[in-house]
């Protein structure tokens, strides 16, 4: 088993948090709240009302969180490589653009069971808009933080709450990871030059940025339906029966445009943040294996 890819993608997972937290939120804003009508007026609107804090609600259980499921993702992908290459040939050579396709599947599958409990929570905590810091008369936000955010889930949906959403968190995950990684795969062959085992780190840069462009771009729809249904219930009446009334509720009352709504700042996100990733996967599973 390849331990090293673990431990890399837990730091590398934890790094691009770091990176990416504040424009995540803009996005699930934008993907859940009618009042915010675009990428500029959520940040100029989220800044006005609730400062810098605002942009990084939620972000403590994410960074406790996201090296496990980072770690779970990298570790995945690098195991099933190994696993379908000797299958295959015995661990000869490299692996076919099948195998890391359905490599990267597989690990968006398996980070979703541990991924869900703390993604709900960030989008809760992402999409309240009131601040601990208002006055006495202005309405005080409904969770006081991570923690107390994941207990009032059980306690009124009990641990099935944790896990709603699941599901189109599964298939944003399952098909665009093994986009994510094909893309990466492919990028990287093309920008290492004849002789070498990995490209510059210029190359794992632009390969990183470019696999999380294409990633993104079909994880969207599903990522706004998947923030719909996490957020259902909670500042209202329950709108939506399960996944396909969301689907097509949302389509009904919004167009199928609002799938897209948040492309932008995704794409916005995702070149840093996986260059961040990769740079940091590929820099410390070098260290660990040299």
């Amino acid at each position: 088993m390849h331990i090293a890819d673990f431990v890399s993608g837990s730091f590398a997972g934890a790094c691009g948090v770091a990176v990416g937290y504040p424009m995540d939120t803009v996005k699930v804003r934008i993907q859940t709240q009618r009042q915010f009508t675009g990428v500029w007026q959520c940040v100029a609107s989220t800044f006005s009302k609730e400062g810098v804090h605002g942009f990084f609600k939620g972000m403590t259980l994410p960074i406790a969180t996201i090296s496990m499921t980072s770690s779970v993702v990298f570790g995945t992908y690098r195991n099933c490589l190994q696993c379908l290459s000797q299958v295959r040939r015995a661990g000869c050579g490299p692996n076919t653009k099948p195998e890391v396709f359905l490599s990267g599947m597989a690990a968006g599958v398996a980070q979703t069971s541990v991924m869900s409990p703390g993604d709900i929570v960030k989008v809760r905590l992402q999409c309240q808009t009131a601040s601990m810091r208002g006055g006495t008369s202005l309405p005080k936000p409904r969770y006081r933080g991570p923690v107390h955010c994941l207990l009032s889930i059980v306690k009124e949906d009990g641990i099935r709450g944790l896990y709603r959403g699941a599901l189109p968190l599964m298939l944003r995950d399952a098909t665009s990871f093994a986009i994510y990684f094909l893309t990466y795969t492919t990028i990287r062959e093309w920008l290492t030059d004849s002789g070498n085992q990995r490209p510059s780190w210029s190359g794992v840069m632009l390969a990183g940025g470019m696999s999380g462009i294409v990633g993104w771009t079909l994880a969207t729809p599903m990522d706004v339906i998947k923030a719909r249904l996490q957020m259902d219930g909670t500042q209202e009446m329950r709108r939506y029966k399960g996944f396909f009334h969301c689907i097509t509720e949302t389509v009904r009352s919004e167009g199928g445009g609002v799938f897209f709504k948040s492309l932008g700042i995704n794409w916005l996100r995702a070149f840093p943040v996986n260059m961040v990733v990769f740079v940091t996967y590929e820099g410390v599973t070098s260290f660990l294996k040299d």
